[in-house]
């Protein structure tokens, strides 16, 4: 099967994303908002006097300090000065430690800006050990309802980021994860919906469980995988990932039904399955579910607008924004590697060629190709039929 590999551009956006999801309310500031520098020196320093003051009165436990310390830590953080506030944070957490319980919610915002923070310097490991912990918080702390669907999203999300990270062993951990947030964000929503299976609030888990299932399916077992017991038998987690892996396919295809039933868009539908249908080797089921996509589309007003947006080009896959095949294409003229490649009816790639002369990027470039050449490609279609593509041209930055 073929490992997904997500660019270093595309992580960045999943830790952008992450990083965002976890900024406090408060550290938020419109343009008209935003304090000058010297608007920044003096809103530090009004922070550091409160916490003096409380201090003085109340002792350096005193419960009223918690608002100043993540007021102060979000004020430094947001002028890049994290190891500050990291610290700020953490004995904030403290201090909601001793004066409300060891997983009080108050301690979800400073954990958060600790995490930001931590993203921000790329300590991942630190992330990785801190976002445990605030899961565990928000998991005792929060009733069901939004909080909790957040809380299990941003998990789902992280374990993500940490899976593409390779942060800890064995891999198929995270997406063992991966696949029971998701579903437990799911089962929260429903729940919140009275069952309803058509609210679009039960899109975004039902999204990453089909990211999950791309990534499962694609899954190159690694040395550190062979976990086995005192039997030498294939631990609990090995084999529920095996099973996993045997119902990766049918599991995807329930999945996409289920976006259906929300979404209500035929031809769409129909382009999902027959996407994944074709990436798992389901060629023919998978030129089925084109041939009714098309058909499907002919029936629209925008159906050549669509026709040609669909199935004008070669599209590679997983056709999906969270899981890219390949790095983004640029323009050539900005490119330092530029290859030229043909893909077949099949959607298989083949006549690849490297069509630039820059020999400073050579190992990069047989990278590159070496991972083109496992990517499998929507074919264009012309009247209803896989078509060859010759001379493609991409164009990569190397980062």
């Amino acid at each position: 099967m073929k490992k997904i590999v997500i660019h270093s551009s595309l992580l960045s956006i999943i830790l952008a994303a992450l990083t965002l999801n976890l900024g406090a309310v408060s550290a938020q500031e419109t343009a008209e908002d935003k304090p000058s520098q010297e608007g920044k020196l003096q809103q530090e320093q009004a922070y550091l006097d409160s916490i003096e003051t409380i201090e003085s009165d109340g002792g350096a436990y005193a419960p009223e300090l918690s608002e100043p310390l993540l007021s102060l830590a979000l004020t430094l953080q947001s002028q890049g000065r994290h190891t500050q506030a990291i610290a700020l944070f953490r004995r904030g957490i403290h201090l909601t430690r001793v004066n409300e319980g060891l997983y009080c919610a108050q301690q979800v915002p400073l954990l958060q800006g600790e995490i930001a923070s931590h993203l921000a310097t790329q300590d991942y490991a630190m992330v990785d050990e801190r976002q445990d912990y605030l899961y565990r918080v928000q998991m005792r702390s929060s009733a069901a309802g939004d909080g909790l669907t957040d809380a299990l999203m941003q998990q789902a999300q992280w374990q993500h980021a940490a899976y593409q990270l390779g942060l800890g062993a064995p891999e198929y951990l995270r997406l063992l994860n991966m696949v029971e947030l998701y579903r437990q964000a799911w089962g929260n929503i429903a729940a919140e919906e009275k069952g309803e299976e058509t609210s679009v609030k039960l899109l975004p888990p039902l999204q990453g469980m089909l990211e999950t299932q791309y990534l499962i399916a694609g899954y190159t077992w690694q040395e550190s995988d062979r976990a086995f017991d005192e039997d030498e038998r294939p631990s609990k987690s090995l084999q529920q990932f095996n099973a996993y892996r045997i119902q990766s396919y049918r599991q995807g295809n329930k999945i996409i039904e289920a976006i259906a039933r929300i979404e209500r868009n035929v031809a769409n539908t129909q382009v999902m399955l027959g996407d994944w249908r074709l990436w798992n080797g389901r060629t023919k089921s998978a030129w089925q579910a084109y041939q009714e996509a098309e058909t499907e589309l002919v029936r629209e007003g925008d159906a050549e607008v669509q026709l040609q947006k669909l199935f004008g080009q070669p599209v590679a896959l997983p056709d999906i924004a969270g899981l890219p095949p390949l790095p983004p294409a640029v323009d050539p003229k900005e490119a330092e590697i530029v290859l030229e490649f043909t893909v077949d009816a099949k959607g298989k790639v083949q006549d690849l060629e490297r069509i630039d002369d820059n020999d400073d990027y050579n190992k990069q470039a047989k990278q590159l190709m070496n991972r083109l050449r496992k990517t499998t490609f929507r074919p264009r279609f012309a009247d209803g039929q896989p078509q060859e593509t010759e001379k493609l041209v991409k164009a990569f930055d190397v980062q």
